[in-house]
């Protein structure tokens, strides 16, 4: 462990770069050599970014110290570690290679989110999380800090994941040292078991487990000159993968800790005639067994037909070394020598029946049924504003009356954290910037003497119009609160701080907020339960951390830290609440003035229009002529133009002139907050977002991005036909972001989020509820009514509703039947020339040898297939089409397509047959009008199903038939 240590510190460097910007490039090296402990292999020359194993050391040496080691001995060997563990929390959103070192199952150098990967980091942070690692004699500065909702993130992600290993690996034997010994990283028992049986049901073999499916890792066909492999070369190695008896040996000691007798004794039945023995008689473990090139073909025509051999490593002297230390490991445990409490000191492993009772830090076990009572204090800005909410019976405190006690905004809490693990001798700054999380806001710190309490990030004020819509608030305070119940996990009570600004209760907004708080006073919000009183008496439930790492040495200087200040307002004016603002009509949000009549007049006419009218819509219509022509410096008598717009924007604002405010906001740049993070939130569950307007061209985002390259995306492809569109994106981002990880089964179905498409789908809804009337103009709806109509949309859709519409909307939402994926694989499976729609070509090679059935790489694939599709009823008709081809090919396994599959031709077919049974439309324009037919129900006799059978069994019955031994219809 030293030594690891040593080598892993000589590049404090790279932890530095990696922990500000986590690329394959800037990480720690994880091969070094034995000797020096210099680094051996170049980036370029080797996979070295494997998040898995440094996770491992930090386990380790959490285990090692709690038995009663002593690794570490100084305070700048505590601060890299606790470096390493800022890079280990990024662990959910940093794409790495894996157990492996290969990255993708297709070997081509590209990084994957591992489960394994991000299983092993939420290991280690539960178990160094207030870890003292000096050990009992250890101090208050030899203490490490995890970031509890970066903690959080991961072990969602990992839900999420589970139960694959990742994209292209639909299992791996990596995850059975993830979920068993030594991370037990798993809390959920269900979602253990399906990922166990999958890892047992595909990769258990008689020598022992495959890494994973189509593993070509040292079999007789792999071209070992070549450390990539070519596409499709994967396919090669189908049916003869390495198998490793080490998984034998993990399957034996996950039997020891699970009490499972039965377990060890098969799984030591299979080991024993598998091991290879020295000279003296002692068991040595074989690397893998192989089958060797003469039997290759052999046992892909009859797979486990052929004797496999075993590898080098494990014979003639030559150890593997991490399957002997594991066989010594399980030797011991099943003999009894050792229990598994010697192995494991810190007991990662907790019974089920002992998960009630767990003691850690914060623990991955929380209670069976989570009826948390969240701890609330409502504070008012100012004395004026406690004494007004008074006289509504709604009890408040002020800043000053929490005294001692100091209220602090989260940014506050950052720059404490950026004093922690600070190192000038080994060049390590302190905690990255990266703002805390409701959980972390909802602990009690302990700072320089001083007790203080945070507000959650949703409370501080925000330059994007979202935060002037009082009820986006309320529904961000309710989903906190619903977050917290539901991810809090450690022994004391969430204290939720509740601020109220003066600015919350004018017009308009003061009756929900005086809803919301009086729900407090009945202690029920949202479905949350809550107990509201005075932050004097939260305290004593609460948790406290102590933040010890902010020693001040007499010569330094003390940092400033800036505490929630008290409004300084006479205690008896009257809070001014101005007269109630309605929404804005629609008259009001519309412009006096037609944009393309004033493109071509001079500056000196936009001025002075502009200094003429009254309406804000027109003022901004006219300001973005001059922003385009003249730049966002120029100047005007009354200041430049930017701050011309930032003024309508203002103004719009306070008046609810929501299209106008979007207008301005986009002219302005505007970027919300938390974008990043929400987009996170999308990808880790398994998802995939779009940027771009409906009917233009959109950017996949597939891996985290920074908030610097969102915005350049969102600007470059979403205001080309409506500037609001870039603004719009923004608010589903967020809100999206928020849904998914509260309730992801609403976009169970849709694998590629497109967010202009949603849009599209919400501007749908609308002309559906307005019927014969205009339409709502969805850029003048609030924010809170933009986030109702996205929920509504997701909600599965009505059963009154017309096919037509229904198909509109699920089309938009890009939504899959269950199974669609699988049932398109079979299909390519039957169509040598592979499949095509609206010129996208899906080949049957090499995409069904490089991939397999069940990885989310192909669903991908088919996702991008129908991206060209323009018209989301289409869209839909060549899902259902899709679905009755599988059915078809199911039910005659006889049959399969000759010629490549034009999938638009099919619907043609179909289409044209239905005109037949429905006579033909007078007037040729009305030919090609296919509303009828997407508004028909699919099945049933004259359903869609039933014309695009009809044209898929006349294809089908073009091409030839494969002759069948047991034909029917044969005579003789």
């Amino acid at each position: 462990m030293r030594g690891i240590l040593y080598c892993y510190m000589r590049q404090a460097d790279k932890v530095q770069q990696f922990k500000q910007d986590p690329k394959p490039s800037e990480c720690l090296h994880s091969v070094f050599s034995a000797h020096t402990g210099d680094e051996v292999f170049s980036h370029e020359e080797y996979s070295h970014l494997q998040i898995n194993a440094v996770s491992l050391f930090l386990l380790y040496l959490v285990e090692m110290i709690s038995s009663g080691l002593q690794v570490i001995y100084n305070t700048d060997e505590v601060s890299f570690i606790q470096n390493l563990v800022f890079c280990v929390e990024r662990a959910y959103r940093v794409p790495d290679f894996g157990v492996w070192e290969r990255g993708s199952k297709y070997n081509n150098g590209s990084p994957e989110l591992h489960s394994s990967s991000v299983g092993l980091a939420k290991a280690a942070l539960e178990a160094i999380n207030g870890f003292n690692l000096f050990g009992k004699q250890g101090c208050s500065w030899s203490v490490i800090f995890v970031d509890f909702d970066a903690h959080n993130r991961n072990r969602q992600t990992l839900c999420s994941l589970l139960p694959r290993e990742s994209r292209s690996h639909n299992t791996d034997a990596a995850l059975l040292p993830c979920l068993s010994y030594p991370a037990f990283a798993l809390d959920d028992e269900v979602l253990f078991s399906q990922t166990l049986d999958k890892i047992i049901r595909k990769l258990k073999g008689k020598y022992g487990f495959k890494r994973f499916l189509r593993d070509g890792y040292r079999t007789a066909l792999e071209d070992k000159t070549r450390r990539y492999y070519k596409p499709a070369e994967i396919k090669l190695f189908d049916g003869i993968e390495c198998e490793f008896p080490l998984f034998f040996i993990f399957m034996i000691i996950d039997g020891v800790f699970r009490g499972n007798p039965a377990q060890v004794k098969e799984y030591q039945d299979l080991l024993d005639p598998l091991l290879q023995h020295t000279c003296e008689g002692c068991p040595v473990v074989p690397k893998y067994y192989y089958v060797p090139a003469d039997f290759v073909e052999l046992e892909k025509k009859n797979p486990g037909s052929q004797k496999r051999f075993p590898s080098n490593s494990g014979c003639d002297g030559k150890f593997f070394l991490w399957g002997q230390a594991v066989y010594i490991i399980a030797k011991l445990l099943a003999d009894k020598l050792i229990s598994p409490k010697d192995i494991d000191p810190i007991g990662r492993y907790v019974a089920p029946e002992d998960q009630r009772n767990v003691s850690m830090r914060f623990s991955n076990q929380g209670p069976l049924e989570n009826d948390l009572v969240v701890h609330v204090a409502l504070i008012a800005e100012s004395q004026r504003l406690q004494v007004f909410l008074n006289t509504y019976g709604i009890q408040t405190q002020t800043p000053q009356q929490v005294e001692p006690i100091q209220i602090w905004a989260q940014k506050e809490l950052v720059k404490a954290y950026f004093h922690l693990g600070v190192n000038d001798k080994l060049g390590l700054s302190g905690r990255p910037d990266r703002p805390i999380g409701c959980l972390g806001t909802s602990k009690i710190y302990r700072i320089l003497g001083k007790t203080v309490v945070c507000y959650s990030i949703i409370f501080d004020l925000s330059d994007f119009y979202m935060s002037q819509d009082v009820m986006m608030l309320i529904d961000d305070i309710k989903n906190a609160l619903q977050f917290i119940k539901q991810y809090w996990k450690m022994h004391g009570r969430p204290l939720f701080v509740v601020l109220i600004r003066e600015d919350n209760i004018r017009g308009s907004r003061f009756n929900p907020i005086l809803d919301m708080l009086a729900a407090f006073r009945k202690g029920i919000v949202g479905g949350v339960k809550v107990h509201v009183d005075r932050v004097q008496t939260l305290i004593s439930g609460a948790v406290v951390e102590q933040l010890d790492f902010l020693r001040i040495t007499e010569t330094e200087e003390a940092p400033v830290f800036k505490r929630l200040e008290e409004l300084d307002l006479p205690k008896h004016s009257k809070v001014k609440r101005q007269s109630s603002t309605p929404n804005a009509s629609e008259l009001e949000q519309q412009p006096d003035v037609n944009i393309n009549d004033w493109k071509s007049k001079s500056t000196y006419e936009i001025l002075q229009k502009f200094n003429d009218c009254n309406c804000l819509a027109s003022q901004a219509l006219l300001s973005s002529i001059l922003l385009k022509r003249e730049g966002p410096n120029f100047i005007t008598k009354d200041g430049t133009v930017a701050e011309h717009i930032e003024r309508i924007y203002r103004r719009a604002g306070s008046k609810k002139l929501w299209s106008v405010v979007r207008f301005a906001a986009s002219l302005l740049g505007k970027l919300v907050d938390s974008l990043a993070p929400s987009i996170t939130n999308v990808l880790v569950q398994g998802k995939q977002v779009t940027l771009g307007a409906f009917g233009q061209e959109e950017e996949v985002i597939s891996n985290p991005l920074s908030p610097g390259v969102i915005k350049k995306i969102i600007y470059e492809k979403c205001h080309l036909q409506d500037e609001r569109e870039a603004v719009v994106q923004q608010e589903l981002v967020i809100h999206i972001g928020w849904i998914i990880s509260n309730s992801p089964e609403l976009f169970s179905g849709m694998l590629k989020i497109r967010i202009g498409w949603i849009i599209h789908a919400m501007k749908y809804e609308l002309k559906i509820r307005a019927g014969d009337m205009p339409a709502k103009d969805l850029y003048q709806m609030s924010p809170s009514e933009v986030k109702q109509l996205l929920l509504d949309i997701l909600q599965p859709q009505q059963q009154g509703r017309g096919w037509l519409n229904r198909r509109q909307i699920d089309g938009s939402l890009n939504r899959a039947p269950a199974g669609f994926y699988d049932r398109v694989w079979q299909i390519l499976e039957r169509t040598p020339n592979g499949l095509i729609v609206a010129g996208k070509f899906l080949p049957q090679q090499p995409t069904l040898s490089d991939m397999t059935m069940y990885e989310m790489n192909f669903s991908l694939l088919v996702e991008d297939m129908l991206q060209n599709i323009d018209q989301p009823e289409y869209r839909q008709i060549i899902v259902e089409l899709l679905m009755v081809i599988s059915v078809i090919l199911e039910r005659n396994p006889e049959l399969e397509f000759q010629d490549k599959v034009d999938l638009d031709k099919v619907v043609q077919e179909a289409f044209h047959d239905f005109q037949k049974d429905h006579g033909l439309p007078k007037g040729s324009e009305k030919q090609d009008d296919m509303t009828a037919f997407y508004n028909t129900h699919p099945t049933g006799k004259k359903g869609t199903c039933s014309y695009l059978s009809k044209a898929v069994i006349t294809l089908l019955l073009e091409g030839e038939m494969k002759p069948s031994n047991d034909d029917p219809c044969t005579i003789s």
